[in-house]
């Protein structure tokens, strides 16, 4: 398969999967934060966490929206690569809390994806 086309299929995903997670995080504090596996996000903090999910969404636009049009298409692994950085410190602080390997589990194979998408736009197939 074609390099460019795994690519893609990978940024649509991981865009998909930020948006997702980025609206949650932005928009849902109150609905999510009494959940019990989402406890964490009351730690953080409401500001916080508006602030983590208007990261994720501009993100998950920055993977494909560049890319699509043609227009600052380095933005996109940049934005992969921003993406991937987030992970980790999302996997370092899960880390720091008992009971949420789950959640490091998860945080690890966005992390990872979205730094296969980096390197895969910056060297292997650049836009």
């Amino acid at each position: 398969m074609d390099a460019n086309l795994v690519l893609w299929i990978l940024q649509i995903l991981l865009a998909l999967a930020f948006i997702g997670a980025g609206a949650g995080h932005a928009f849902g504090y109150d609905r999510m934060s009494t959940q019990p596996r989402m406890s964490w996000m009351a730690v953080v903090g409401r500001r916080q966490m508006q602030t983590i999910g208007i990261l994720e969404i501009l993100g998950a636009i920055g993977l494909v929206l560049p890319a699509a049009t043609g227009i600052l298409p380095w933005l996109t692994p940049l934005a992969a690569a921003a993406l991937a950085v987030l992970m980790l410190f999302a996997i370092v602080f899960h880390a720091r809390r008992p009971g949420e390997a789950q959640s490091i589990v998860l945080n690890t194979v966005l992390g990872v994806v979205a730094a296969a998408i980096a390197i895969g736009r910056f060297f292997i197939a650049p836009l």
